[in-house]
C-alpha cells in the first residue's frame, strides 16, 4: 500500500513559570447500547438544526496566543454549536486516558507518554485574557483551558464541548487500546473518569476529584488511522482486526457513556473524525452503518486532500468536488463530494455527517503560474511550519482566485501558491451542506480564523436554509408530499389546525422521549430526556402539528423548584431554592452552595 501523508506536525516547546510544558504544532483532524437515542442527540443544534463545529487546539495558547476568550469577543462562540478541545492521549503503558506535564519527544516513540496539564487545567489567567472578566487565583483547583471551557459555556448555555482524542501525533496506541474486551472497558472507564467526570491528576497543586466535572459533554474519536498505514511513522496497527475492534470499541464508548447517563439524565455525545481517503475508509470500516449507531454524528475530513509532501506540484487541498484538471494517479483524486458520496451509499444518515473545512492553507513556492496543479520547487515558507500557514495570515496575500466548478480557493503572489478556504467556499460548501441535508460544518482548527470571518459566513448560511433534521429530503414544494402545507387536503394544514390537546410546555419540567406539549401555537414531542430547551429553537424536539392556543407557559421561576441539598447531585437545568431565591443548575454540580459564585454552577433566576 502506498502510503499518503495527510498531515504533517511539528514540535514547539514552552516554558510556563514553575514547570516545562510541550506544545504540539500542526493539525488534527475527533448498559445496552441505544441506538435511537444516538442518532436523534445529533440535531442538539443551535445553528437553525445544523451543526457548526470548532476545534480548539490545545498549543493554540503559547505560540499562536489564542485563547478561549478571544473566541468569544470575535463573536466565534456564538456561531458554534460544538467545541472540540484537542487533544487527549492515550498512556503506551496502561493504555487508559491519562493528562501529565511532559513534553513531546521525537521519532516514532515521541507520544509516550507526552500531555500538557499546564495548558489543559493549570495555567492562571488574567482577568484580560478570561473568557468571564475575572482573573483565576492561585488556589482554585481548576485553571488553564478547561475552566475557560467552563465560562465559555455559561455564556452559551447551548454550546456543547468534546474532547477530543488522539489526532495526528496521539493515535499511536489506540490499537493496543482497542485490542480485548477488557483493555477497551479499561480505556473507556479512563477516559469517562478523567473528562466527563472530571476527576483530574493532582499536578502543582491544580485537579482533584471533580475538578473538571462539567466541562465536557462528550467524547470525538480521532484515530488516525484503524487498519491503515497511512498514519504517523511508529503508529501501533493491525491491518487484520483493528477495524474490528474499532467497531467494539465505539460500540463500548456508547454503553458506558449511556450508562452514566442513564445515573445523570444526560445523553453524552460520541463523534468522531472520518477520513476521506478511500483506502483509509475501508481499511477501518467508517463507512458500516453499524459505527453510526454508537456515533451521534461524525465529521469528513474535507482537507489536506493534497499538499507539499507532494513538494514539485501545487494542488487543491480542500476542493469541494473534483477536479478534471488533477493530473494526479487516480486513487490520489480526492475531494469532499466523493468522500460523502461514498459515506451516503453505504446508507449512512445524512444528518449524522458533517463536513471539515480548513482555517489555513497549503502551500508552495518557485510556483511560474497561478493555475493550479503547476510546477513548484518545494512548500513555501510557514510560521510555524513550511508549507502551512493559517488563513488570517494568508487572506490578503497576492491575489485571490476561485473556481465554483471546483469549490476551491486559492492565492498567488508570482512565486507562492496557496490552497485554501475563503468566503466563498465556505459559502458553498455550507450551501452543499443544505442541499445535501448533511449535519453541518466543521473547522480545523480555530485559531487560523481568529477574527470570525469564516466561521460566521457558514454559520448564515445554515441559518437560511431549511431546518437541517436531515431526515426528509422531501421538497416541501412537491404537491405530492401528504404533509405538504399548501396541500388543501393535509391533515396538518395550518389554515385549520384544530385545539391544543397536550399540556403547555413547561421551562422547569422534566420530559423524556415521546412527551408531548404544546408551545408558541404548535403541539411538539420529545426524541429525548430534555429540561428547560424551548420548544421550536431546539432540535431535541419535532415539531408534530400546529394547534389552537399558544401554549406558552413556561413555568415561573422556582416552578416545581425543591430546596437545595448539599448532598444532592443536580444536572444542567436543575432548578432549586436557596434563601428565598431560585437557582437554575448550568452543569453538573454537589455540594457547591447557590449564590456563593457568580461563575459558579448555579445562575439566578
Amino acid at each position: 500500500m502506498t502510503r499518503t501523508r495527510y498531515r504533517a506536525r511539528g514540535i514547539i516547546a514552552a516554558l510556563a513559570t514553575g514547570a516545562m510544558v510541550a506544545t504540539l504544532a500542526g493539525m488534527t483532524a475527533g448498559s445496552a447500547v441505544a441506538a435511537p437515542q444516538a442518532a436523534s442527540a445529533a440535531q442538539d443544534t443551535a445553528v437553525n438544526g445544523y451543526r457548526n463545529v470548532g476545534y480548539f487546539a490545545q498549543w493554540g495558547v503559547y505560540g499562536r496566543g489564542y485563547k478561549l476568550s478571544q473566541l468569544e469577543r470575535s463573536g466565534g462562540a456564538a456561531d458554534l454549536t460544538h467545541l472540540n478541545y484537542a487533544f487527549g492521549n492515550i498512556h503506551y503503558q496502561s493504555l487508559e486516558c491519562f493528562i501529565a506535564n511532559k513534553a513531546q519527544g521525537t521519532g516514532p516513540n515521541g507520544s509516550d507518554g507526552a500531555g500538557d496539564a499546564w495548558a489543559d487545567f493549570g495555567m492562571g489567567y488574567s482577568a484580560a485574557d478570561s473568557v468571564s472578566g475575572a482573573a483565576d487565583t492561585w488556589d482554585q483547583p481548576l485553571a488553564g483551558s478547561f475552566n475557560q471551557i467552563k465560562q465559555l459555556k455559561a455564556k452559551h448555555p447551548g454550546l456543547k464541548a468534546l474532547i477530543s482524542l488522539g489526532g495526528w501525533t496521539w493515535s499511536k496506541n489506540f490499537s493496543a487500546a482497542a485490542r480485548t474486551d477488557a483493555s477497551r472497558k479499561k480505556l473507556v472507564s479512563s477516559c469517562i473518569d478523567l473528562y466527563i467526570k472530571g476527576n483530574l491528576p493532582v499536578i502543582d497543586g491544580r485537579g482533584g476529584t471533580g475538578a473538571a466535572a462539567g466541562v465536557f459533554d462528550g467524547i470525538d474519536i480521532d484515530w488516525e488511522w484503524p487498519g491503515s498505514l497511512n498514519g504517523l511513522e511508529g503508529n501501533i496497527v493491525d491491518q487484520a482486526n483493528d477495524r474490528n475492534n474499532f467497531r467494539l470499541l465505539l460500540k463500548e464508548f456508547r454503553t458506558q457513556l449511556d450508562a452514566l447517563g442513564a445515573q445523570t439524565g444526560k445523553h453524552y455525545l460520541l463523534s468522531a473524525f472520518l477520513p476521506a481517503n478511500p483506502a483509509d475508509i475501508s481499511a477501518g470500516g467508517w463507512n458500516d452503518p453499524e459505527l453510526f449507531d454508537y456515533l451521534d454524528y461524525g465529521n469528513i475530513q474535507g482537507y489536506d486532500l493534497h499538499g507539499a509532501w507532494d513538494p514539485s506540484r501545487t494542488g487543491h487541498q480542500a476542493n469541494l468536488y473534483d477536479d478534471p484538471a488533477n493530473p494526479l494517479p487516480a486513487d490520489k483524486r480526492f475531494s469532499v463530494d466523493k468522500a460523502v458520496t461514498a459515506y451516503l451509499g453505504a446508507g449512512i444518515a445524512p444528518a449524522q455527517l458533517g463536513i471539515g473545512l480548513a482555517a489555513y492553507g497549503r502551500g508552495w513556492t518557485g510556483v511560474a503560474s497561478s493555475t493550479p496543479w503547476s510546477s513548484a520547487s518545494g512548500p513555501a515558507p510557514g510560521t510555524y511550519e513550511a508549507g502551512i500557514e493559517d488563513y488570517y495570515k494568508l487572506k490578503s496575500v497576492g491575489t485571490g482566485y476561485y473556481s465554483a466548478a471546483v469549490g476551491a480557493a486559492w492565492r498567488y503572489d508570482g512565486s507562492r501558491w496557496w490552497s485554501y478556504d475563503n468566503a466563498q467556499t465556505t459559502a458553498q460548501k455550507a450551501q452543499y451542506v443544505i442541499d445535501k441535508r448533511l449535519g453541518g460544518t466543521m473547522w480545523w482548527s480555530l485559531d487560523g480564523d481568529r477574527d470570525n470571518e469564516l466561521v460566521s459566513v457558514a454559520a448564515d448560511k445554515l441559518r437560511t436554509g431549511v431546518p437541517g433534521d436531515g431526515t426528509d429530503p422531501t421538497d416541501p414544494t412537491d404537491p405530492t408530499d401528504p404533509t405538504d402545507p399548501t396541500d388543501p387536503t393535509d391533515p396538518t394544514d395550518p389554515t385549520d389546525p384544530g385545539e391544543c390537546t397536550a399540556a403547555p410546555w413547561s421551562a422547569s419540567a422534566v420530559y423524556t422521549g415521546g412527551a408531548t406539549v404544546s408551545y408558541g401555537g404548535s403541539e411538539y414531542s420529545a426524541k429525548w430526556w430534555t429540561q428547560g430547551e424551548t420548544p421550536g429553537s431546539a432540535q431535541v424536539w419535532a415539531l408534530v402539528a400546529a394547534c389552537d392556543g399558544d401554549g406558552t407557559d413556561p413555568g415561573g421561576p422556582g416552578d416545581g423548584a425543591a430546596a437545595w441539598s448539599a448532598g444532592a447531585v443536580y444536572v444542567a437545568g436543575d432548578l432549586v431554592t436557596y434563601q428565598g431565591s431560585t437557582y437554575k443548575a448550568k452543569w453538573w454540580t454537589q455540594g457547591d452552595t447557590p449564590g456563593a459564585s457568580e461563575w459558579g454552577p448555579w445562575a439566578e433566576q
